[in-house]
């Protein structure tokens, strides 16, 4: 009989093939990539809630009361990394259309498939949920004063406020609100169980199903500006190989447990492309094509080094007390 254990076990060689179901479509029939652009923010929206829908907002106080995993989280993400992507753009400078879609997908820590991840790492995945309001909320305020500092007024003159509003209001308010309103109003009712077993169901097929029309819509940009994609990688590997050895030092200062400290390692290195994509495609047209096909192409760099963090962290990088 299929589970939803058995289906959430499988979940990341899912994920590898839909990759390539994703790339045969936009590269195959360029049309369909075309019109499943539009599909982008309404399938990350419904992924959203759907995740967000597992999280025990009504039981928080005790996730959220971890302040040590909650400081290490903050400090990786947000004093440590911004400093290894700065320099890792000095050792491998880029055009201005470039290097913001490498900011935007680098300097924002990942709120949805980090989460699934973690738990395959063998990570305490519900620290993990518990804070994945917090860091899209301070990543949003802090993401434009980042662009600032690392590109100067210029980033700041492309980088229009709608979008930004535009993009915390529906991709986490508005399913954020939702699904709180689904967990008070299923709260001790008959049948609330089920709709929130029926809810579980939804994360692993919406992550599926985001890959495919995210990589479908703009696999056309990254295969046509290949030649600048490939000057980003090197940014994109050693930023997958050192966040590991980097936080695995803080997980130590803070003196975190196994599962915390793996938590913290998985999100400093697990980044918010799937999110930030929406925000570069409402750049000007000349920055929006460069921008989009640099974070597809560390969505497809970072699911693969995924795959290797699920068996190198839990066994080499932090392993079991």
């Amino acid at each position: 009989m299929f589970t939803r254990e058995t289906m959430e076990k499988q979940q990341t060689w899912l994920y590898v093939v839909v990759l390539f179901v994703g790339a045969a479509i936009g590269l195959g029939t360029p049309e369909w990539g075309a019109a499943l652009h539009y599909t982008v923010s309404p399938v990350l929206a419904i992924l959203l809630y759907s995740m967000f829908a597992q999280i025990p907002f009504l039981q928080l106080k005790e996730s959220l009361s971890n302040l040590r995993f909650i400081g290490a989280l903050l400090v990786a993400n947000f004093i440590v990394v911004p400093v290894v992507v700065w320099l890792l753009t000095l050792a491998f400078p880029q055009p201005p259309a470039v290097l913001i879609g490498v900011y935007l997908v680098l300097l924002t820590p990942c709120i949805d498939y980090v989460i699934v991840f973690t738990q395959l790492g063998r990570g305490n995945e519900k620290l993990m949920l518990a804070a994945t309001p917090i860091l899209f909320v301070i990543q949003m305020v802090l993401l434009p004063v980042y662009l600032w500092l690392f590109i100067g007024k210029e980033a700041v003159q492309v980088m229009q406020v709608g979008p930004f509003v535009e993009a915390f209001l529906f991709l986490i308010v508005i399913p954020l609100l939702l699904a709180i309103l689904t967990q008070v109003v299923t709260k001790g009712k008959t049948g609330g169980e089920r709709v929130m077993n029926a809810t579980a169901w939804l994360p692993v097929p919406m992550m599926a199903l985001a890959l495919i029309v995210v990589v479908a819509s703009q696999i056309g940009k990254v295969y046509n500006d290949f030649a600048v994609i490939v000057d980003v990688l090197p940014i994109y590997i050693i930023f997958l190989i050192a966040m590991p050895l980097i936080s695995r030092i803080i997980v130590a200062l803070f003196r975190l447990d196994t599962g915390a400290g793996r938590a913290v390692i998985f999100s400093a290195g697990t980044r918010n492309s799937l999110v930030v994509l929406p925000l570069a495609l409402a750049l000007p047209q000349e920055w929006a094509t460069f921008a989009a096909a640099v974070i597809v192409t560390q969505t497809i760099v970072e699911l693969a080094g995924e795959l290797i963090y699920i068996r190198i962290i839990p066994s080499v990088v932090l392993r079991d007390r």
